[in-house]
């Protein structure tokens, strides 16, 4: 089988820049994303190309490559359902928010309602293609939904999970260290559908780094991958505060234990904790998943992870107020940064959201900058949870367009995010222009604390 049209329904941050690099890379083949939020797909057709929806460094580039040439962004997706071989699901599956396994089971029902289209509307033979991080089984429910209300069309589902870390998108996608592809081995049209997916990759991808399983590990090796990631993280953040209370520099103690060959250096910088779509969300379903079977302290265990982020975002916030003389209220506090990381503007789960959202509970004045993030994504983010009403989040927070006036008259400053232009600020007139005594609190590694401390900040730190 020789894949010709691929269509993906979901022009997000899976979807977008993974088709992006299929099309760039395999210019035979012809690739539409679909999506039915028109003002995405408007986005994504943008003339200046430098105004698509996502930012990631270099997918601009990819993007103004292929557009027109073999990728395309539609709203039309029955007429990209039907004319793809081979169908991509890339929607979003949040963490349930009622019912039977609320706040931990994955919510399949843009999933359901994907497969429930494509049974509609396809005539001819498909590959379905999981991309979104699903639980364990859920090609066999897309398999059933498919052969039970379709056309007498012949399916086949894989899984293909993502394994991206936003900010570096692009350059995982062209050099990844593995492809992951799982599907029916048991039989030769699985089989057929697997080789189809691999002869994808393998234009750019050599075939060593191309793994291929049966359906349920390819699934649970994707929640298993990001929580050990967030295991990692919750670990070296649960020794920053003992660092704090024993005299230990985090720092060190990081470097020494990342020397271990066993160990390594990566996911050991200490942070306000981990934020982005995937780990959390993982996390919760694993747990969930484990539950379900029984296993209490399997469960147990991968929840504490959660608990230890939660309490890492929690405390810096506190260590904010309690630094300030036990009250916040009616000061400046300057947040640079809302993105969960640097290179991204995704803002999903991000630490600075719950951190202002605890500053602004102690009536504190928080005002936010961030390069990529705009003013309705950081409002969005506060309405989201709830606490306040719309008019009362507006009215609270304040968005800026640089970090100099962000920080002017300001009683403290949070580092939320490492972007790499705050390193380079002028921190001595960051420090002239605030109000005196300066406090910087940094929870993510940026800067030299000697060098603040030389210019007066008084310098409190979770992540370095």
């Amino acid at each position: 089988m020789k894949v010709k049209n691929i269509c993906c329904i979901g022009a997000g941050y899976v979807g977008g820049p993974t088709m992006a690099i299929i099309a760039q890379k395999a210019p035979g083949i012809n690739v539409t994303v679909v999506d039915i939020n028109e003002k995405r797909i408007a986005a994504w057709n943008a003339a200046d190309v430098n105004n698509i929806p996502i930012y990631e460094p270099g997918l601009a580039e990819v993007v103004a490559e292929a557009r027109g040439r073999n990728l395309f962004f539609s709203t039309d997706v029955d007429q990209a359902i039907d004319e793809a071989d081979m169908i991509f699901i890339s929607v979003n599956t949040p963490t349930k928010t009622y019912g039977i396994g609320k706040g931990m089971a994955a919510d399949l029902k843009f999933i359901e309602l994907c497969a429930r289209q494509i049974a509609r509307v396809s005539k001819t033979d498909k590959i379905v293609v999981e991309k979104s991080t699903l639980p364990v089984r859920t090609a066999e429910a897309l398999k059933s939904i498919l052969d039970t209300t379709g056309n007498g069309v012949n399916f086949q589902i894989l899984s293909n999970p993502e394994f991206l870390a936003e900010g570096t998108a692009v350059a995982d996608l062209q050099a990844p260290d593995r492809v992951l592809i799982g599907g029916d081995l048991d039989t030769d049209a699985g089989r057929a559908a697997i080789k189809a997916l691999v002869d994808v990759y393998a234009h750019w991808v050599p075939q060593e780094h191309i793994l291929t399983t049966n359906v349920w590990s390819s699934e649970l090796s994707k929640l298993t991958a990001n929580a050990f990631l967030a295991q990692r993280v919750s670990s070296i953040n649960a020794l920053s505060e003992l660092c704090e209370q024993t005299g230990a520099d985090i720092k060190e103690v990081a470097k020494a234990i990342g020397m271990d060959s066993r160990i390594g250096p990566k996911f050991l910088q200490a942070s306000v904790g981990f934020g982005g779509s995937c780990f959390q969300k993982d996390i919760l379903n694993l747990v969930y998943i484990a539950k379900s079977f029984g296993l209490h302290e399997v469960a147990d265990y991968w929840e504490q992870v959660i608990i230890m982020n939660d309490h890492q975002k929690r405390r810096f916030a506190a260590k904010m107020v309690k630094t300030l003389y036990n009250t916040v209220s009616g000061k400046k506090i300057a947040m640079l940064g809302w993105a969960f990381k640097k290179d991204t503007n995704d803002t999903r789960e991000s630490a600075a959201i719950y951190v202002a959202d605890y500053l602004l509970n102690e009536r504190a004045e928080v005002v936010v900058y961030d390069p990529k993030v705009s003013q309705e994504q950081i409002l969005a983010d506060l309405d989201y949870l709830g606490t306040r009403t719309e008019a009362e989040n507006r009215a609270a927070i304040t968005v800026v367009n640089s970090a100099i006036e962000a920080t002017q008259g300001a009683h403290a400053i949070a580092i939320m995010t490492e972007w790499d232009a705050f390193k380079d600020l002028d921190w001595k007139h960051v420090y002239e222009e605030m109000l005196k005594p300066a406090f910087l609190f940094d929870g993510r590694r940026l800067l030299d604390r000697h060098e603040l401390e030389a210019l007066g900040f008084d310098f409190y730190a979770i992540g370095s």
